[in-house]
């Protein structure tokens, strides 16, 4: 349970962090720090029960792309995140904008946790 909430932090500071390093784009929008950490609260839930039945669902073509389907899933996720708090308050331009944040959260959220590992 601790690992849930400290990935909803770092989800909460990412969106607010791309949000505000895109904002004179309007690619990508998020109105206030609570809607950020309500989309995080729901990005944590979609990502626990419904991505990993849209993965089994995505195998064979996941396994033909060698994995860069992912990224697709969880663009998706984002939008489905996005379907859910509310576009009018938390939103994407297009799909394609919805991927590149994910890449985006995914590379952070790598570097943020192997930052914040603890050493054996």
């Amino acid at each position: 349970m601790r690992g849930y909430f400290k990935s909803v932090i770092i989800n909460t500071v990412l969106f607010i962090a791309i949000a505000g390093l895109l904002r004179n784009s309007g690619t990508f929008y998020v109105a206030s720090v609570g809607v950020a950490l309500v989309a995080s609260l729901v990005l944590g839930i979609l990502n626990t029960l419904v991505k990993p039945i849209l993965f089994l669902l995505s195998l064979p073509i996941n396994f033909l792309t060698l994995g860069l389907f992912s990224i697709v899933i969880n663009g998706l996720m984002l939008q489905l995140t996005s379907m859910v708090v509310g576009a009018d308050v938390f939103n994407f331009s297009s799909f394609g904008m919805a991927m590149v944040v994910a890449i985006i959260m995914s590379i952070c959220n790598v570097i943020i946790t192997r930052h914040f590992e603890e050493p054996n």
